[in-house]
């Protein structure tokens, strides 16, 4: 297995949709803009304009989110942006430690009939990376405190305490989220 991650570049953008595109152009799926966007624009924007919004963040200086791939086979999305610019700034469901401009990563997907394979753990790192490599002080996720139980998948895209811990993250507060069950606890690296 030979995994890189990639930032989601505008040359990238078929991959992106392959990642987080609807499988009809018009379908109004999450185009992983449900925690990128205030809930007013992410309701506004219907069916192929979200696939386009997520094109035009593709083509600015920083990426959406970075890709994984298995050689040349793109395996893997995850979301990371500065948290100033994110809903989560504003929530006070996930609260802020600090005052560092952190990063944060609030979206990990492995490709349907892909998973299973060890790809988060390389996707989640990447992400990371590339939040620091553009200047990040730190990175924090809000992923799920299942304690090893199995995570509903409509769910698992949030992530577990677990594999952010095997990333190198620690927890440093909980939340006043739920997924699937599950608290919700910010990690941070």
């Amino acid at each position: 297995m030979s995994i890189t991650v990639q930032p989601a570049t505008l040359g990238r953008f078929d991959d992106v949709a392959t990642m987080i595109g609807p499988k009809r152009p018009d379908a109004n799926v999450c185009w992983c803009l449900s925690h990128r966007l205030d809930s007013r624009t992410n309701r506004e924007l219907a069916g192929p304009a979200r696939g386009e919004y997520v094109r035009d963040l593709c083509a600015r200086d920083v990426a959406p989110g970075v890709l994984a791939y298995d050689g040349d086979e793109v395996v893997g999305w995850a979301a990371v942006a500065p948290r100033a610019g994110l809903p989560f700034e504003r929530s006070p469901r996930f609260p802020q430690v600090d005052d560092l401009p952190v990063w944060s990563v609030w979206c990990l997907r492995v490709r349907p009939g892909r998973r299973g394979r060890g790809y988060s753990l390389p996707l989640l790192e990447g992400a990371a990376a590339y939040a620091v490599d553009r200047g990040a002080p730190a990175v924090e996720g809000y992923p799920v405190d299942n304690a090893g139980a199995k995570v509903d998948l409509t769910m698992a895209f949030v992530g577990t305490r677990g594999l952010f811990e095997r990333a190198g993250f620690t927890k440093v507060a909980d939340t006043g989220s739920v997924a699937g069950g599950f608290p919700r606890v910010l990690m941070r690296r």
